[in-house]
């Protein structure tokens, strides 16, 4: 059997199925490719591996990966060893901003100690970056925190990050009370997904008011919010990113009234020397931003 096949057969078993096998692959490789090799290993062995919707291992699929699991599965525990119980490799997951705006100077810090670091990055939010690190499938999750972590997670704060709205500079509203003053919100409403901690805080605030206002837009980023509302398609919920620049066209209101949100970092089990390394120059870099 081809060795290749049967690793990639193991990422579409773990994952369950090629499209997610593909996004979690530490290499490129596209989807077509991938599907490709996986027909090629079930026409070598006479037999169908899995069904592909819904996906499920056949009892053929189960026992083969079973066999190759420990192998696959033990990989990154054994190179540590061999490279003296350091690892040199850390997948970390946050959004755009984190990884486009602060992340760059920290990694330069970082490959100082670690020369031979190799990084991999995942863009999300938080629920996503949860799932991930309890499949254990990043090391380290940058992003804002739920109240409670969920089981077997460890939380660190970083900053505490006060809630905004963004408005286009041609817009007539100066301030949030004009809103609440009124009996009835018309202006579009542009949010994260309401299972985020920005959009939970701000509608719980707002039911403590008595205030509707629900979302016309859900997006799936902060740039995306923004460059809505610079857009003119409405106003915008978001956040006060410390030394943050927004578009040219944008102005903030502030909502000192409303809960705040927190930044930290979530990472499973005792952290490995190049993700504690990590950990410490997040923490040095989050003071330098509330200095």
């Amino acid at each position: 059997m081809n060795v290749h096949h049967l690793e990639l057969f193991y990422y579409v078993a773990k994952h369950g199925g090629i499209s997610e096998a593909v996004r979690n692959i530490p290499y490129g490789i596209q989807q077509p490719a991938v599907s490709g090799q996986i027909i090629q290993l079930e026409e070598f062995l006479g037999m169908t591996l899995f069904r592909r919707r819904p996906f499920e291992l056949t009892p053929t699929g189960l026992e083969l990966f079973n066999f190759i699991q420990p192998f696959f599965g033990n990989l990154n525990s054994v190179t540590a060893k061999l490279q003296g119980g350091t690892a040199h490799q850390i997948r970390i997951g946050a959004s755009e901003i984190v990884l486009r705006d602060h992340l760059p100077a920290l990694i330069e810090i970082v490959r100082k100690k670690f020369p031979q670091l190799k990084l991999t990055l995942r863009e999300a939010y938080q629920p996503q970056l949860e799932t991930w690190l309890d499949k254990r499938e990043i090391d380290l999750a940058l992003t804002l925190l739920q109240e409670k972590s969920p089981p077997g997670i460890h939380h660190l704060a970083l900053l505490t990050l006060p809630l905004i709205l963004l408005v286009n500079k041609s817009s007539t509203v100066k301030s949030a009370d004009e809103l609440w003053k009124k009996d009835r919100i018309d202006e579009p409403l542009i949010c994260l997904p309401a299972n985020e901690a920005i959009p939970k805080n701000f509608q719980r605030c707002l039911a403590t008011r008595g205030i509707d206002w629900f979302p016309s837009f859900d997006v799936t980023s902060i740039n995306l919010i923004e460059s809505y509302v610079a857009g003119g398609y409405g106003i915008g919920l978001s956040i006060a990113i410390p030394r943050g620049r927004l578009p040219p066209n944008v102005r903030a209101i502030p909502l000192p009234e409303f809960e705040p949100v927190t930044f930290g970092i979530l990472w499973r089990g005792k952290p490995s020397p190049l993700t504690q390394a990590f950990i410490d120059e997040l923490q040095v870099r989050a003071s330098q931003l509330i200095e």
